[in-house]
Parts: structure tokens; sequence; C-alpha cells
């Protein structure tokens, strides 16, 4: 069992360098991709550069969920952006990104759990936003054959849910219709700096000249900055996923407690996962960052796995190298793609309560599985900032919320870019809330 983008998948995007561009964007998820569309339509010429393969980490192995629901509220005014460029993507493109409106629903076990989610109805409220609570006797009736004693739900019927790694493709072959330039197995190994500013990115096949470059690299992103000096607090953590084989439908969205999450699929099946459980490999970042992250961690120590070591290779493994030359090959071309193994025995209990939930469906046949790493940080919302580098930007730590707003984030950093306005607070998002002596305040565990 395996995710179906993989070292060994062929290149699609294969774009010949230019000496010299606009704008160089680093990382092929949707954040890369989504802020290569937005930049080219103002007219700008952009490179996007990936290490591997396009969505071929994060962005592909995610749950597909498109919510607004539950968002921090710093994110929400975006999220809702976003969810109205997914709408107008859809109509231009077709079935090809899997996107449809079905809704959100978040199943509460415990009146704290109720009392939880109503006091996020006050975000929804401030958005407009179709967002209710249901009754238990409303929850079970969206459920069919459920035997689970919810209390009651968050639901909000015009979020959404697409196809990760079908639709990041489908919009990076899109993006490079417009005129974007896109390389896969090109990774960019440092900037280059002329009198303290961004002149150029030296790559694996050459240097590209520009004045502005967007680091959006996901969970390589603290090390991609760090070796230029710039520090962030990012970690990452392991999220197992599965696919399961065609199954009668028991709820068209997206749904979830803390035991586990489901998404119906286009191919008729189920995408299952933990609903708050994950994996942490320990490793020199984790010590490093562990004071700023006690809140969290407060928050998230039980429902976390803790392994001592990262895979070889990996960004946190303890021999991954800090800093290297730009005339040999860099971390990131000799890990390509962060491919860890799920975690199948968390799985096992996914599939476990999954049959609990649905007594009459049984335990869930796995067609696949897979895990990814969310690049994650101790608020959990992203850094979206200029750098202290004049002409870099980062866009980055979406903490496991980046593929649904990725279009209207991807709008937004264009903006920021440009130097135009973005037409939202980006305050949360600051790089300097790490140094400033700010509060940490995580978001909404929803």
């Amino acid at each position: 069992m395996s995710f179906p983008i993989s070292e060994t998948s062929p290149v699609r995007f294969a774009g010949a360098l230019p000496p010299r561009a606009d704008v160089v964007v680093v990382g092929g998820g949707v954040i890369g991709v989504m802020t290569a569309w937005f930049l080219r339509e103002k007219g700008l010429s952009v490179v996007v550069c990936e290490k591997g393969h396009i969505a071929g980490e994060q962005s592909g192995r995610n749950w597909g969920w498109v919510r607004q629901q539950g968002r921090d509220p710093g994110e929400l005014p975006i999220m809702v952006e976003s969810l109205s460029i997914w709408k107008r993507l859809a109509a231009e493109m077709g079935e090809g990104l899997g996107f449809k409106q079905t809704g959100v629903l978040y199943l509460a076990k415990t009146e704290r759990e109720i009392e939880g989610f109503e006091a996020w109805t006050e975000h929804s409220r401030a958005h407009q936003l179709d967002t209710r609570l249901l009754t238990a006797g409303e929850t079970m009736a969206m459920l069919k054959g459920a035997a689970a004693p919810w209390k009651g739900a968050l639901w909000t019927a015009s979020d959404a849910r697409a196809e990760p790694w079908v639709a990041v493709p489908a919009l990076a072959a899109v993006a490079e219709e417009k005129g974007v330039v896109i390389r896969e197995a090109c990774a960019v190994r440092g900037l280059d700096l002329a009198a303290g500013r961004v002149a150029g990115v030296v790559t694996e096949a050459g240097r590209i000249a520009c004045d502005h470059v967007v680091v959006a690299a996901g969970a390589w992103s603290r090390l991609f900055l760090g070796a230029h000096g710039i520090s962030i607090p990012q970690l990452s953590v392991l999220a197992s996923v599965a696919a399961t084989e065609p199954m009668p439908e028991i709820f068209p969205g997206n749904a979830a407690d803390d035991d586990f999450a489901f998404r119906r699929r286009a191919d008729g099946g189920y995408s299952i996962a933990p609903g708050a459980r994950h994996d942490f490999f320990i490793g020199r970042d984790a010590f490093r960052s562990f004071g700023v992250y006690l809140p969290v961690l407060k928050k998230d120590f039980r429902s976390t796995n803790f392994r001592l070591a990262a895979p070889k290779g990996f960004p946190d493994a303890w021999g991954t190298p800090r800093r290297w030359s730009m005339d040999a090959p860099s971390p990131f071309e000799r890990r390509r793609i962060l491919n860890p193994a799920p975690n199948m025995q968390t799985l096992g209990e996914v599939q476990e309560n999954f049959a609990r939930a649905f007594p009459s469906l049984g335990r869930p046949k796995l067609k696949t599985a897979w895990a990814g790493m969310i690049d994650s940080l101790p608020d959990v919302v992203p850094i979206v900032d200029h750098a202290p580098i004049p002409g870099l930007t980062i866009a980055t730590g979406m903490s496991g919320h980046g593929f649904g707003i990725g279009p209207g984030m991807g709008r937004v950093v264009a903006d920021l870019v440009m130097g135009r306005p973005v037409g939202h607070d980006l305050s949360r998002f600051r790089l300097s809330r790490f140094s400033d002596v700010s509060r940490i305040e995580p978001g909404p565990s929803l």
C-alpha cells in the first residue's frame, strides 16, 4: 500500500529554466502553485521549482477538506475568499478537481465539545456563514446507519471537498498554460544574495536571476531558511491516512470526531484518518523549539506518538546537515519526497472506531494507506510575511490547513510579493511574533 506520487513517478512538469524571472517560487504544493498562478495573472514572469513532484508531499496527502468551519479567526476571511475561488475554478475546470460542496460535520461526544462548537459560531456569524449547531437527533439523521452516541454536531453545508493529488497537479497544469514555468526534480539549493537582498536562486540545474523569491516549501522551509540565518520554530508531525475500498454512502461530505475522520471520495470509497492522533519524530529542531511549543504540547500530549528519530534524510533527522555548498547536492536532492510509512496500528484503530460507529458496514477494507509530514507552527497558523532579507517572502507552516485555503492564500501571497494591498489583516501570521515577546496563542483545536 502506498501513495500514488513517489520519487519514481515520471516527471510531468519539465519547463526550461529561464536565465531570469520576476519571481521564483520554492515549492510545488498548493500554496506555491496558486501563488504562481496569481502572480502570472498580474503579468509577472514566474518559475516554480519543485525538488520532487507537484503535490508529492502534504498538498497531495491531506484529507481533501475545503473547510471554513473551525478555522482560526485570522484565517477565516482568507478561507471565505478561497472557497469562492474554488467554486470559480471548478466551474472553469469541470470535474477534474473533484470539488463538491457536500459540507463539513464536526461530531461531539461531550457537552464540553458542544460548548466549544457553540463558541466558534461567533466567528461564523461575523462572516455570514451557514454554520449551525445540530441536536443529537439532527446529527444522527444525517449519518446513515450511525450508532455512535454523539450529542450533537457543528455543521457548515457550504464547505466542500476535493481530490488533493489530482486537484493540485491539475491546477499546476493550468498555471503552466497561463505561462508559469514549472520544473519538477529541480531543487533550489539556496538564495543568491547581492548587497544583502535577493538577486536570484541557485538550483541544481543552474542559477535563475530574480528580484523576488517565495519560500513555500512546507516541511522543508525551516531547513532552507535556516541556512540563510532566518530562524522559524517550524516542526513537522506525521499524519496517517487511508483510502477504503468502495462502500455504501453513509454521508456525502466530511465528518470527524476525536477518534476518526472520514471524507467521501470520487471513487466511491472514503478517506479515513485519526481524528486527533499523530506521530512526532524527536530531532534537533524539536529540542530547540521545545519551550515555544509548550502551550500546544499540553493540549496534544495524549494524542501524540513520540518517536526517537526521523528517517534518514528528513528535515529534522539527526544526520541532515544544516549548511551545505551551493556547488554540490543539497539535502533537498538527497530526499526528493517525504514518504514516511503510515502508522498502521493507528489506522487499525480508525477502522475499529468506524465499525463501532457504523455497525451495519463493519470494518472498512483498505485499498491503500499513506502518511505525510504536516508543517506546523506553535500557534497552529502559518507564517505569511516578508523575511528580513529584502526580496524574500515566506508562506509556510499551514499546519494541516493549507489545501482548502490554498487558492485564497495564493492570491494573498501574490499581492504581498507585489507590494499591493492584500485585503486581509495578516498580523496573526507575521514572522516577528516568535521574536517580539508576543504571547503564543494556539488557534482553535477544532
